[in-house]
């Protein structure tokens, strides 16, 4: 015979000892007193007044259908590059930005892998260093574009990419007084002018 035993088949009645027992231990008891002292509530209505500020929507601005959206600067490698002040004399930088400084030695590491032109670069810059040279020539290219098919997406121009933030580290850092993107005429955005520190 099947026989169930729910919440309701649990609860019995307390017999006299066991209720005169609790009304000894209820006589004893001190009952809780609130402290009006305290002001709880303001201060439960300031923290739901910052809650709903932190939780209110961000404010949508007005549009019309068809309009496009503000544009983004997009960052490129120059980000790497440019630094707001030039750390050379403005005179020889204007000179320099607008290509009107001839280099005296240039590096190609075109078809290079990382691997290979980080010791390629390094020799390089530390070499014209020491042979006193003022402006020399990274050419890096501008990366090309491949079909990408893969479930990773890959970056083009990882030179482009990792050669300017190679010069601005130790021990490239230590002889380099200017880094700036190369004027048209010595290869635009593929090519990178390095001004080194005079040698003293």
């Amino acid at each position: 015979m099947h026989q169930s035993f729910g919440v309701v088949d649990m609860v019995r009645k307390l017999r006299p000892e066991e209720r005169e027992l609790w009304q000894r231990v209820a006589d004893t008891a001190t009952p809780m007193r609130l402290d009006t002292s305290v002001p709880l509530l303001p201060v439960l209505f300031s923290k739901a007044k910052k809650q709903r500020a932190i939780l209110a929507p961000p404010k949508i601005s007005a549009f019309t259908i068809g309009a496009k959206a503000p544009a983004k600067p997009v960052a490129t490698h120059t980000s790497f590059i440019s630094k707001p002040q030039p750390t050379m004399d403005a005179k020889s930088f204007g000179k320099l930005t607008r290509g009107k400084l001839q280099p005296e030695a240039r590096l190609d590491l075109h078809g290079m892998t990382l691997s290979e032109a980080h010791p390629f670069l390094q020799n390089f810059i530390l070499g014209s260093a020491q042979l006193k040279r003022r402006l020399v020539l990274v050419i890096t290219g501008k990366g090309k574009s491949k079909p990408d098919n893969g479930p990773i997406p890959e970056r083009h121009g990882v030179l482009r990419h990792n050669v300017p933030i190679w010069l601005r580290q130790a021990p490239l850092s230590n002889v380099i007084l200017e880094v700036t993107p190369a004027h048209q005429r010595h290869g635009g955005g593929g090519a990178l002018y390095v001004y080194l520190r005079r040698n003293r």
